[in-house]
């Protein structure tokens, strides 16, 4: 039997007006499973059964379902009286049960004990006014377009809701008051409520949204930002701006081949359509297609004639202190090039010889004398071996290789290149492995030198550094990443670390450290082995964990604050060009050029 609602013209054929005229459906038929609500289908769902004990949003499997669900919470307060004597029944209820069944020889029963105990801690908590009652009444309503729809979307928010032990009943023959009570009426048809305490009913309130939150009233509109994909939950657009941040430094962390290269490529595209400048170390020439797209230029440390000469002065730099700040960090790049920090008497001796080579040079504190050649790094060593100390001696026995052995041919000479432009890529490729993590500080250190500027106009740069870990598993080197992060805001730049090893990032107190300093954090894929260190440090809920576990490449995680919400990174088809890794596909678009 079916049973036709349509909407009647009244007084004599007149048409309805007003706001029921437009948003009403021209029709609405009734059956005992569904409803056809104009052109679409309708079903509800009561929810019958409860979990016994409930966390922070427990609805939010409901909630996130990526289909048409309408939700409806229908809360009534109870008096306290009533709920007192009502409680008080139960209580008596309870009671008498555990009498009878001790003066029967039996054994208490569980879950009646269980049961006792709840209801004698909601009692003294309801004396002490510490929680209240509630009758509470919770539906759901599944729209599809077809009858086959509708009944495979009700199935799947049957298996949501049991995946958090909630029972979930169609409301037979009832469908039309189901779809009327989650319509925003205020009124419920069913009445199939249940009793429930402050707490519970706190938790189920869906305080967190799949989404962003959007501006607060009166609050001007968001500009600026980039695209960074779609929201699997809500297929909403996962639109984010990190320059309007509290600071504008970025963590990616993955597996390897959980695609952070690429998607870290896709926003180094779209901020350079903002006109930010842009410099990127690259270990293993995954830019060169993108730097050369955009008219980028790329300096690949390791080939021959290359030459970085980390005694260099920043140019129109006029600071009194631009010596005293070069001659630290020369200190850094000794200590990371001995893969320790020197004795004390060793870092005297260093520090004497970096002013008397300086000194021998004509470079003293006047910046008038800063336009001329720097010294070399054997130059510095010269001045350790003709200081009478035994530690610089040993410190430039040390330094040997560096200077004038297998590993010297990077900074024999004055420096070569002179990077500039809006797309700046350190390529790392042709260094061997012992050359690395150098390359890295000297490739940081040519770019913090145009950060730091003072002549450089606020024009807003990026700085990416692809698998940090190479910098982080050194104690120095971390610590001048360290150092790059706090103090990058002030000079108008967000750095970017990308590393796959989380223990050298979260391991250390300086690893956590350059992940406290940025205000946007990327998850994408993590590994079993490393999901409770990565859990922990972000305060993942079990089914962000759960995510990271099972996401796909391209599919992650992203945490602002309070903000986090999961997405899917898009791209073009000339996007996806420019930011693949694959080994196939670059194949075949190496082939496509060749043709």
């Amino acid at each position: 039997m079916k049973l036709r609602h349509r909407s009647q013209p009244a007084d004599g054929g007149c048409q309805p007006d007003g706001l029921a005229a437009a948003v009403a459906p021209a029709a609405v038929e009734v059956t005992p499973r569904f409803l056809r609500v104009g052109d679409g289908y309708a079903a509800t769902l009561v929810v019958t059964g409860y979990p016994a004990e409930v966390g922070p949003a427990w609805l939010e499997p409901l909630l996130s379902w990526p289909g048409r669900l309408d939700l409806a919470l229908h809360i009534d307060p109870l008096p306290a009286p009533v709920a007192a004597a009502r409680l008080r029944n139960q209580r008596a209820r309870f009671e008498s049960s555990r009498r009878a069944d001790a003066g029967r020889g039996k054994l208490p029963d569980p879950s009646v004990e269980a049961a006792a105990d709840d209801a004698a801690d909601l009692a003294q908590r309801l004396a002490r006014g510490a929680a209240k009652l509630f009758r509470v009444g919770l539906y759901l309503t599944v729209h599809a377009r077809t009858e086959d729809e509708l009944r495979e979307a009700c199935a799947q928010v049957k298996a949501a809701a049991a995946s958090t032990l909630i029972e979930v009943q169609p409301a037979t023959w009832r469908h039309l008051a189901g779809w009327t009570t989650t319509l925003p009426l205020a009124t419920d048809s069913l009445q199939m409520r249940r009793t429930m305490d402050t707490a519970a009913l706190a938790a189920a309130f869906p305080l967190a949204s799949a989404d962003l939150p959007a501006p607060l009233p009166g609050d001007p509109p968001a500009d600026g930002g980039v695209l960074y994909g779609v929201n699997p939950d809500s297929s909403g657009i996962v639109w984010w701006d990190r320059w309007a941040q509290e600071n504008h430094n970025s963590v990616v962390l993955a597996r390897s081949g959980a695609g952070k290269s690429y998607f870290v490529k896709l926003e180094i595209l779209r901020n350079l359509y903002q006109q930010v400048q842009v410099a990127v170390i690259d270990p293993e020439d995954e830019y060169q297609r993108l730097a050369d797209a955009v008219g980028g230029s790329v300096v690949r440390l390791g080939m021959p004639g290359v030459k970085v000469n980390p005694l260099d002065l920043p140019g129109g730099d006029s600071r009194p202190d631009v010596l005293t700040r070069r001659g630290l960090f020369l200190h850094t790049l000794i200590s990371v090039l001995l893969g320790q920090q020197p004795p004390p008497a060793e870092r005297a001796a260093l520090d004497r010889a970096i002013l008397a080579v300086y000194r021998a040079a004509g470079i003293t504190a006047d910046p008038a004398t800063h336009h001329r050649p720097a010294p070399l790094l054997r130059d510095l060593a010269g001045c350790l071996h003709g200081d009478t100390d035994p530690a610089a001696g040993q410190l430039a026995a040390r330094l040997a290789p560096w200077v004038e052995g297998s590993f010297s041919h990077l900074f024999d000479g004055p420096t070569t290149i002179r990077p500039d432009g809006h797309l700046v890529v350190w390529s790392l490729r042709h260094l061997p492995d012992e050359l690395r993590t150098v390359g890295t500080l000297l490739a940081l250190d040519a770019i913090w030198r145009q950060v730091d500027a003072p002549s450089r106009q606020a024009a807003r740069r990026l700085v990416v550094v692809d698998e940090a870990w190479l910098l982080l598993r050194d104690g120095e080197g971390a610590r001048f990443l360290f150092r790059m992060s706090k103090a990058a805001r002030k000079r108008h730049a967000g750095l970017t670390v990308i590393t796959q090893d989380v223990a050298d990032l979260l391991g250390t107190d300086l690893g956590q450290a350059v992940v406290a300093n940025a205000a946007t954090q990327i998850l994408l894929k993590q590994a079993p082995q490393a999901i409770d260190a990565i859990g922990d440090a972000f305060g993942l809920t079990a089914g962000e964990r759960r995510l990271l576990l099972a996401a796909r490449v391209g599919t992650g995680l992203l945490i602002s604050g309070t903000n986090r919400t999961s997405f899917d990174a898009i791209a073009s088809q000339a996007e996806d060009q420019l930011c693949t890794t694959r080994p196939s596909e670059l194949a075949d678009l190496d082939e496509g050029d060749d043709l």
